[in-house]
């Protein structure tokens, strides 16, 4: 989609300069455009000059008019009237009349006294018709100074117009510059690349989830959308960029994250089933995360495949007084808990956010599993999620060992090698459990609308996070090569451990717990079995 933009001039391909206030076209000689941009700015500085000359001068006129007012004010003038002995009644009310104009009251306080009533006879005699107004020259002046800054203003802005950052373009031009400009600029308007930006738009278009109106075509009511959540831009901000009323900017941000939502099922799908590949490629992960199981009689063997990865992340959130004490965090803040899941390739699987940032995250995950209509994808036999700390530890879920080493940062400095079978496993365990950490780095990175509390109501707040974990999955399939993915590849993002990070106590019946146990206890040994045997480095 091509976008015109209306308000710019054209004009021919000649190049015509201004020089001493004639036009001239450009000689047969080539010139570069280094020395048309030498001009320009040389032109265009003058002009400034000028125009800095003229500011300097009406201020020191005004800063003289300022002074002359204060020594030959109305009340001096006033004040040397009454004192005058003699002075007919008509006269003194016509003098009056006559000290609105400053020039009369200087002459009149600068006469001798014997000469002041002369001269208010006389000048009061004058003709009524004549105006006694502001000075014409000043007038003149004044007049001449606006044009001269209104014109010198319109040549310098025309003259040195160029394809640059230096100016931000606003409405259509806006879109024209994002669209037609650099690749750079358009990745950080729309926080994606310029062609998965357009396979979006074309999705939307296709699809009928969003129509173009007369004034705002889909890619712009895209953009906008974008611009809101991927800079936590204010409605007021946005109407200045696009030019629009506020009422428009909320329609099409509305708009856009209904349809954006709506593609949740599509784009949040299940794990595929094979073992992922970046448990494949590590022999840090495999075999242990594909464990051979022998599960209560010896006769009964299982392969268990970790598919992905399960975790709360804390949104901040604006809510009103009376429900802030629910929402209140571990960290006094205000927080909707939202559950994620994820596979190591950093898609998303399943979001499921507005929980009070009081809840512990085992009792989200726990509400979920007991409702169907949540639609959480159904665990398949043989598989499972890892979990932390604040989750027990059940079939489909494999949790870290308590009370021993977990988190990367406390395996740094002297103590870095695990002491024990289950600190190798808490390592490894954070390590590959690590995937949805950056998938939030990214997240977070990509929007940061989800940084911060914005002033929605608690039911869009909510749909702006399925809408940002549907735009992460859209991009990571459309781009691998997409630079905040690209970021995070190969890096571990820290995980600060959260305040009482225990489990909430759950009655499992004994055949779960004996399965989930034998699991974990089954990985953690052969893995301890090969770093004391195997391995030169862990």
């Amino acid at each position: 989609m091509t976008y015109v933009d209306e308000d710019a001039s054209s004009g021919s391909g000649d190049d015509v300069n201004m020089i001493d206030g004639h036009n001239k076209r450009q000689s047969g000689v080539p010139s570069g455009s280094g020395r048309r941009k030498r001009s320009r700015k040389a032109t265009g500085d003058a002009i400034v000059d000028a125009m800095l000359e003229i500011a300097a001068a009406s201020k020191m006129r005004a800063t003289a008019i300022m002074k002359s007012e204060d020594q030959f004010s109305i009340s001096k003038c006033i004040k040397v009237l009454d004192e005058m002995q003699g002075l007919d009644q008509r006269i003194y009310f016509l003098a009056l009349d006559l000290f609105e104009n400053p020039t009369a009251r200087e002459i009149f306080i600068s006469l001798k006294s014997e000469k002041r009533s002369p001269w208010l006879q006389r000048k009061c005699g004058a003709s009524s018709n004549t105006s006694i107004g502001m000075d014409n020259s000043d007038l003149e002046l004044d007049k001449m100074e606006l044009v001269a800054a209104a014109a010198g203003y319109y040549y310098y802005n025309s003259i040195t117009k160029q394809p640059c950052r230096s100016f931000s373009p606003k409405g259509g031009g806006f879109m024209v510059e994002l669209l037609n400009g650099d690749d750079v600029f358009c990745r950080e308007m729309l926080r994606m690349d310029k062609h998965v930006f357009h396979k979006l738009c074309d999705i939307l278009r296709q699809r009928s989830m969003l129509r173009d109106t007369a004034g705002v075509m889909i890619e712009e009511q895209l953009t906008i959308f974008l611009n809101i959540i991927g800079h936590n831009e204010r409605n007021r901000v946005i109407q200045e960029r696009f030019q629009h009323s506020g009422e428009t900017i909320s329609r099409h941000f509305n708009n856009v994250l209904k349809a954006i939502k709506s593609l949740s099922r599509e784009f949040l799908q299940p794990p595929e089933l094979a073992t992922p590949p970046e448990i494949l490629s590590s022999n840090r992960f495999y075999p242990y995360f594909q464990a051979l199981l022998i599960f209560l009689m010896p006769s009964t063997l299982q392969i268990q495949d970790c598919i992905g990865v399960i975790d709360g992340m804390h949104i901040p959130a604006h809510v009103p007084a009376k429900d802030q004490s629910r929402f209140r965090n571990k960290k006094g803040l205000l927080s909707q808990n939202v559950l994620a899941a994820c596979t190591f390739d950093l898609h998303f699987i399943f979001i499921y956010p507005g929980w009070e940032g009081s809840a512990a995250d085992s009792r989200v995950l726990g509400a979920v599993l007991d409702d169907p209509d949540q639609n959480f994808p159904q665990i398949p036999e043989g598989k499972y999620y890892l979990v932390d700390m604040e989750y027990s530890n059940m079939r489909g879920f494999i949790a870290p060992y308590q009370g021993v080493r977990y988190h990367l940062k406390e395996f740094r400095g002297a103590n870095q090698l695990p002491g024990n079978v289950e600190e190798l496993f808490n390592h490894r365990h954070c390590c590959l459990r690590n995937a949805i950490q950056r998938s939030f780095d990214v997240l977070k990175t990509r929007f940061p609308i989800l940084k911060l509390a914005p002033q929605y109501s608690f039911q869009i707040q909510r749909d702006i996070v399925i809408a940002a974990c549907v735009l992460h999955n859209f991009i990571r399939g459309e781009e691998r090569n997409d630079w905040l993915f690209r970021s995070v590849e190969g890096v571990t993002i820290d995980e600060l451990p959260d305040l009482d990070e225990q489990p909430e106590i759950q009655l499992l019946s004994s055949i779960q717990d004996q399965f989930a146990l034998s699991l974990r206890d089954s990985i953690a040994s052969a893995m301890w079995d090969d770093f004391l045997n195997k391995w030169d480095q862990w």
